[in-house]
């Protein structure tokens, strides 16, 4: 056990594969103005802290060097001007970084109260993804009700909940996920169809299961040669929004398509944006979101749980076949 001024965190060493993350001390952190910090019971890990550890994802001016961007825990500490919460509140929230960890800063706006039916893993498992989601489909492409919507990797952590949250707001819901065990995953959370991509293109059974209407908004996190298939598949003024680019950044598209159907192509990436745009994902999700979540309507999945010191088998099993979320837990988890 570390001392109080002392807390285990995940480093880096170096740059490269799962075995590059080691436990290391830190001293704790202090809050500043207008910060909480949290002891930490779990941490959500997410594809983005695997491109920091490749060396291709860098942290953000002033946030820790180690990875993680999404914990839940306990209130410790109220910096000054702090007073959305207590010492001993239940929080989740949304971190620049250094997430991996027993302890972490961060601005109490980011931060959300954990309902009372969700265990400290399920709620680390809730920060990254659902501002992600609500940020890109909501916020930027304005998904409404009786729209349809696509999203790619549907049995990812972004793909389940975009999934969940665009059935409970009145969206017609499909997917793409790699393998026919997946697409029944997502659709028992609420696609009305999921295409296997490895064995069917997708644009032409989507067209189809549209009236040729096609695609209201769509999802991506793959890039490359999905790009011209989006803007092939997109409806009518329809909103494309990317937020990874698995299969490559570059890609070949057919502008005339784009003009002629009036789409929007847009993108985004959250963690460097500032902490008054991320509050104000934060005051949306408290008031729309947190309800579903505290009714369980809407919640998130989680397939297994890794301790803080195997965060190299949890960045393993990132790379394989999962659904839903992987978590670290710490001492302090339920």
């Amino acid at each position: 056990m570390t001392g109080s001024d002392e807390m285990r965190i995940v480093d880096l060493e170096g740059s490269g594969g799962p075995e590059v993350l080691t436990i290391a001390t830190r001293p704790r952190p202090e809050p500043g103005p207008g910060e909480i910090r949290i002891k930490v019971a779990a941490a959500g890990v997410n594809r983005p802290d695997v491109f920091q550890r490749q060396g291709a994802y860098p942290p953000p001016p002033g946030a820790p060097e180690w990875p993680g961007l999404e914990v839940a825990g306990v209130v410790e500490v109220a910096g000054p001007e702090a007073s959305r919460f207590s010492p001993g509140d239940r929080v989740m929230a949304l971190v620049p970084g250094g997430g991996y960890a027993e302890a972490v800063c961060v601005h109490e706006t980011n931060a959300l109260y954990v309902p009372s039916n969700l265990s400290m893993v399920e709620a680390a498992a809730i920060p990254e993804t659902f501002f992600t989601v609500w940020s890109n489909v909501f916020m930027r492409a304005g998904l409404r009700s009786g729209e349809s919507f696509l999203v790619h990797g549907g049995t990812s952590g972004i793909g389940t909940t975009a999934i969940q949250l665009a059935h409970h707001f009145g969206a017609r819901v499909f997917a793409t996920a790699g393998s026919d065990d997946k697409c029944r995953a997502a659709e028992k959370l609420g696609a009305d169809a999921c295409i296997n991509y490895r064995e069917t293109n997708f644009v032409e059974p989507l067209k189809e299961a549209t009236g040729n209407q096609g695609i209201d908004v769509i999802l991506d996190m793959v890039g490359g040669d999905y790009a011209a298939r989006n803007v092939e598949l997109a409806a009518i003024e329809g909103r494309i929004v990317q937020i990874a680019t698995l299969r490559g950044a570059k890609a070949e598209v057919n502008l005339t398509q784009i003009m002629m159907k009036r789409l929007v192509y847009t993108g985004s990436t959250l963690r460097a944006r500032s902490v008054a745009f991320k509050a104000s994902i934060a005051e949306e999700l408290e008031k729309l979101v947190v309800p579903l979540l505290a009714d369980g309507k809407v919640r998130p999945i989680v397939e297994k749980t890794y301790a803080l010191e195997d965060a190299a088998s949890a960045h393993r099993h990132m790379d394989e076949d999962h659904i839903g979320k992987i978590v670290l837990t710490t001492s302090a988890a339920d």
